[in-house]
């Protein structure tokens, strides 16, 4: 479901534009509809008011929790299941944050991710996006939403465009706490300048070499990385606030001297904070993170070059929980989730 089909049914009820921004902020923010003073025969029409309990179930299907997996980082995976049966990934990050899913699977085939091996599924709707956030809503605050769960944003920009609009308005969501993520795509650097709300970008960089990008990320767009981040440090003197550059750290892939030197030569003196983010290990995949003191040493070595970086911790880690994993174990059930809470019925 898109929020422009759920725009036209309110209309179809008799909504006016206020009616229809209380019902979708409501909504969003994961409040029950009949919140206030007033009863809502005092305002609202007859026909949107009588259709309200079905239209609140319906919604709240679009986005049902199927089980929670809480890391000892207070962060928590959620596997959400969607009302046609499929299962997407939604992260409760520290501190206010939340990384949702935009797409079931991936079409860009990222060697190193789990998601990129079921390849696209489908296009997950705007509405069931800004849902993701709404389900979060009910088990703690949200603050923050990261657009960088399964999906490539960019292969679902209209819908994703449109959830973050809602959110940056209605959903009460500040527009520098909402994080488009993508591998690069031209369409973003031309779209997002556009947008009444214009989020934060992160771009997934994760080499210095063009040659090496193409082997990690073998179907995203032909931006080499030197084009990627001339784009991005545009749209950040556009929008005023930092691009974030991705870089997942595989143990003697791309966390050697040679990408530290390709690194300084990309970004010294750039408008951005580069996020090293040792690899989340999937079992069925070759790669491995380095130790943390490689991956600590790099950082300081950036820093002293003048390079803002930020040594992440992944979310997760101890619930085997990396992007993907849980749909994966879902369909394969003979390999279940350590420490599985809060199982529901889809």
């Amino acid at each position: 479901m898109r929020i422009e089909s759920l725009r036209e049914r309110l209309r179809s009820l008799g909504a006016k534009p206020g009616h229809e921004q209380r019902v979708l902020r409501l909504w969003s923010q994961a409040q029950p509809q009949d919140k206030g003073r007033r009863a809502l025969e005092a305002f609202m029409p007859t026909a949107l008011r009588n259709e309200l309990p079905a239209l609140v179930d319906e919604l709240a299907g679009l986005a049902r929790l199927q089980s929670q997996h809480p890391g000892d980082d207070g962060s928590a995976r959620l596997l959400v299941a969607l009302a046609d049966g499929q299962m997407v990934e939604t992260v409760l990050l520290p501190r206010g944050g939340l990384c949702v899913s935009t797409q079931v699977g991936c079409a860009v085939g990222c060697v190193f991710c789990m998601t990129g091996q079921s390849g696209l599924v489908r296009q997950v709707g705007s509405a069931e996006i800004v849902a993701q956030v709404a389900l979060a809503r009910t088990l703690r605050p949200v603050k923050k939403v990261v657009f960088m769960g399964m999906g490539e944003p960019a292969h679902n920009l209209d819908n994703v465009l449109e959830a973050i609009d809602l959110l940056g308005t209605l959903g009460n969501i500040g527009h520098k706490n909402l994080v488009f993520s993508t591998v690069g795509d031209p369409r973003v650097f031309e779209a997002l300048p556009q947008g009444r709300v214009k989020p934060a970008l992160a771009l997934s960089l994760h080499t210095s070499r063009a040659d090496l990008r193409e082997q990690l990320l073998p179907r995203a767009p032909r931006m080499s990385p030197e084009e990627l981040v001339q784009a991005g440090e545009a749209y950040a003197r556009t929008t005023a606030y930092p691009i974030q550059y991705q870089w997942t750290l595989l143990e003697g892939i791309n966390d050697g001297d040679d990408e530290l030197a390709g690194i300084e030569r990309l970004l010294k003196g750039k408008y951005a904070v580069l996020n090293l983010i040792p690899y989340n290990t999937v079992d069925d995949l070759p790669y491995r993170r380095p130790s943390w003191e490689r991956a600590a040493a790099m950082a300081r070595h950036l820093h002293r070059l003048g390079i803002l970086t930020k040594l992440r911790h992944s979310a997760g880690q101890d619930v085997e929980g990396g992007c993907g994993q849980l749909r994966a174990r879902a369909e394969r059930p003979e390999r279940p989730v350590r420490r599985v809470i809060a199982v529901q019925a889809a």
